[in-house]
């Protein structure tokens, strides 16, 4: 079965910096697209950052010049670097794979969540 597993949560003081990772478990060449998106209580899920395949990046209004994302080692593999974090970045992180270099039809694949808690 196809597993998106995010990792690197956790609390962390406003100003300071937080890593997470996500690992997709399918064969590489299936990867179009890579990403996170997150969503606070009370508000709406939104865009934090994709990578396509071709190392093109997007990133959400809000996060452009504190987070940063990458691929390192391994092509099932994406890092989120959070620097100068704010209490307004608290949220659940979600990790994606677009997979639809295989799949036809429902080809993005959602992780379980991590959950990021920026103290004030």
């Amino acid at each position: 079965q196809i597993k998106v597993v995010e990792s690197g949560g956790g609390l962390v003081q406003a100003g300071g910096s937080l890593r997470l990772s996500c690992v997709v478990s399918v064969d590489t060449l299936c990867i179009s697209a890579m990403g996170w998106h997150r969503q606070a209580p009370g508000k709406e899920r939104e865009l934090v950052a994709v990578l396509a395949r071709g190392g093109t990046t997007n990133y959400g209004d809000s996060v452009k010049g504190r987070f940063t994302i990458s691929r390192d080692g391994a092509d099932n593999t994406i890092y989120l670097q959070m620097n100068t974090v704010k209490p307004e970045d608290t949220a659940v992180y979600y990790c994606f794979a677009d997979l639809a270099r295989c799949m036809s039809r429902e080809s993005d694949y959602w992780g379980q969540g991590t959950q990021v808690t920026v103290s004030p």
